[in-house]
């Protein structure tokens, strides 16, 4: 298949994923279609930052929920149409294409494909997730790449859709880090993998709600809002210059690496990153921000 074919079946593969996934709400197994899951743990977790707000006077409509809103349905349906799923599936083509020029034929490095479902599932939650824990710290430490990821961080109130609000071009640096470890290295081949991707919809969700949550013991292996808070605190601390908190489902790898930071509650802290004042306010500027030259 030449590259021409990749793109017009992956544009033709988006379409009528998008199409399917708003006209059958269910699985054949009773779970909601995507979409339908995405608005419904939204309107549940909203309905929670009404009746229990950890920060009291945050207004219900906080500033930047119909932005933030936006940019949840953009990256996970719109942008997976126009541009992801053909831009990804030419670069999965065009990285085993170059390992193939070194003898590569196919196949994982350690299949575990033959292992129980379940043990599959959770090998895979673990391995994805310590994989984007990887890819975001590198974010934060890479300037060029630290552009791209200002816009998650130009969040000045937090709430459950800040969760989705990210630079398009993210997905270029977090998926093929994904597909090599997942894909190349140990050849997951799962049929309920949609739930660890669901569940980690929620746990993200989450982190990022207006909600006094810290799951207590289990603080040290979720991820939640009390420590993920003081990953977008304004101002870093001498220790962590740029950044800590990275876990993106759980806070295990913080604790394991040296990066975990929650000296306190952290709940009126101001949020952001330096001369955030003058980052661009709307969609459309956020989005070409990063391609300007930086000073």
């Amino acid at each position: 298949m030449n590259y021409w074919e990749i793109i017009v079946n992956s544009y033709e593969g988006a379409a009528k994923g998008l199409w399917n996934y708003i006209v059958v709400p269910l699985k054949d197994n009773g779970v909601p279609n995507f979409f339908y899951f995405l608005i419904l743990i939204s309107v549940l977790i909203w309905v929670l930052e009404i009746v229990v707000p950890w920060r009291k006077k945050q207004a219900i409509f906080r500033r930047d929920f119909w932005l933030d809103s936006f940019y949840m349905f953009f990256n996970f349906f719109l942008f997976r149409v126009f541009l992801f799923a053909a831009l990804v599936n030419v670069t999965y083509a065009l990285f085993v294409s170059f390992l193939e020029l070194f003898g590569y034929q196919g196949g994982a490095m350690i299949d575990l494909s033959g292992l129980h479902w379940g043990v599959q599932l959770v090998l895979f939650f673990l391995i994805a997730d310590l994989t984007q824990w990887a890819v975001h710290v590198v974010l934060h430490r890479v300037p060029f790449l630290w552009q791209f990821h200002k816009v998650h961080h130009s969040v000045k109130e937090m709430g459950f859709a800040a969760h989705l609000r990210y630079h398009f071009m993210e997905n270029l640096f977090y998926q093929p880090a994904k597909f090599v470890a997942l894909s190349l290295l140990f050849g997951f081949e799962l049929q309920y993998a949609f739930y660890i991707y669901y569940l980690a919809t929620l746990i993200g969700h989450l982190n990022h709600a207006n909600l006094n949550l810290d799951y207590g013991p289990l603080r040290y292996l979720l991820n939640n809002p009390k420590m993920h808070i003081w990953h977008h605190a304004k101002e870093m601390p001498e220790k962590h210059p740029f950044g800590m908190n990275f876990g993106i489902s759980l806070s295990i790898w913080d604790y394991l690496f040296g990066t975990a930071y929650v000296p306190s509650s952290g709940r009126d802290i101001e949020l952001g990153f330096e001369k955030d004042e003058s980052y661009p306010q709307g969609f459309w500027g956020q989005l070409v921000e990063p391609f300007k030259r930086q000073k």
